[in-house]
This record gives structure tokens, sequence and C-alpha cells, in this order.
């Protein structure tokens, strides 16, 4: 289980997590919600362990993140919302930068894993500044498993995807949690937040559990 306990965040004097609280268990898809700005990136940041709290702690089965960080950061993958990928590369060599080399590792993965799910096969060649948008996220979610981490942390997967790569991922997704991954991504689309099982909202710093399922009216109340 993936667990976060009084995280605090200042930026320039102003307090954007405010002793955040959060869980999430193995087969968990959670989903967290808030209007722009208040500091959704920020704990996504924070729980894929590439921000430091300025306060709290972060845990992935009883261990401290910040005690055993190389440990943690395999453990758990991360794909921001910007693209983390080197455009003038190939897909394969970026790939290979993720696998730190190792060409056998990434051709199995290739075959069976997550970036055969993805199919990335189909554009392993082509250069990064070639491809599409949804593309663009399909190699950098097989980048980020490269190492078969078991939470996924996501921040705006969907964001500007046609119809077709949403549903791809958003298959893989669920593919994922079922085998015993966490899921845990920030969204503003319906669809998206449908297939959470458990859901939280950012509001003032805070971190507060609400229903899943709520239809669109009645979630963007909480924002406000």
């Amino acid at each position: 289980m993936l667990a976060a306990e009084g995280i605090y965040k200042n930026y320039s004097r102003r307090a954007i997590l405010k002793g955040v609280n959060l869980e999430a268990s193995p087969g968990e898809y959670v989903g967290i919600v808030g209007s722009n700005g208040c500091g959704k990136t920020t704990l996504l940041s924070i729980l894929a362990g590439a921000v430091k709290a300025d306060k709290g702690s972060v845990s992935l089965d009883g261990k401290q993140a910040g005690k055993n960080r190389s440990a943690y950061t395999k453990a758990v993958a991360y794909v921001p919302q910007e693209n983390p990928l080197i455009e003038e590369l190939t897909v394969r060599d970026n790939l290979l930068l993720w696998y730190g080399g190792n060409k056998k590792a990434l051709e199995q993965d290739l075959e069976t894993g997550a970036a055969a799910f993805l199919g990335i096969r189909d554009m392993i060649g082509r250069t990064v500044e070639k491809l599409s948008g949804g593309m663009k996220k399909r190699v950098s979610i097989a980048c980020a498993l490269c190492s078969h981490g078991t939470v996924l942390i996501l921040d705006e997967p969907g964001a500007a995807l046609d119809m077709e790569c949403k549903a791809d991922i958003r298959s893989y997704l669920e593919k994922y949690r079922k085998a015993g991954g966490t899921v845990i991504l920030t969204s503003h689309e319906m669809t998206e937040l449908s297939a959470c099982t458990k859901m939280y909202v950012l509001k003032d710093g805070k971190l507060k559990s609400i229903e899943t399922g709520l239809p669109e009216e009645k979630l963007i109340g909480y924002f406000k």
C-alpha cells in the first residue's frame, strides 16, 4: 500500500498542500480531482518521489520513500503531463535510456509487457518528434513501467488525446489494476474518473475523500 501522511508543501511562501493524507492499496484505481492550480501536480510529484515535501512522509508497504529512494522510484512509475521523452531520438533509443541499455529486457516487454499492450513495436524506429500526442503518451507510459513498478501515477493521462488513444490507455490501466497494480491519477475527464474505485478532491491544500461515480455537476460542486 502507498500511504502519504501529513504532507505539507509551500512555494514562494504560498501553502500548496496543508497536511494531506492519502492511502492507495493494490488493485485500487484512485482519482484526484480539483480546480486548476490547486496543487494536484505537486501532490503527484511528491507521491512519485520526484519532489520532496516540506513536512510529512510517503511510504510503500510500510517502507519510507526517503530512506531508500532508488528502490521506491523503481516501484512507483510516474507519467507527468508534460512529455518526458527526448524528441530527436527514436522510440527505441528513448526506451533503452529508461531500460539502462538492457536490450533483452526491452525486447521481452515489447513481446509480453506494457510496451506490447500499448502497441510500441509499431512505432519503435520512429523519432519521437514525428509521433502524435497519443503515441508519445503510450511511449511515456511504457518508459515509466520499465522497472515493472507496482504503482502507476499519471497526471492528466487523457489530456489532448483522440478518443481511440484514450480508450486504449483506459483499457491498459484497467488491465494493470486487475493484475494487482495501483493506479493513481488526476483528471478532468468523466470517462477516466468513472473507472475509479476511490476518489479524492483537493481544495485549499486539503485532500478529502468523496464518493465514486458522482455525476459531473455534483463533482464540480466539491471544487467550489
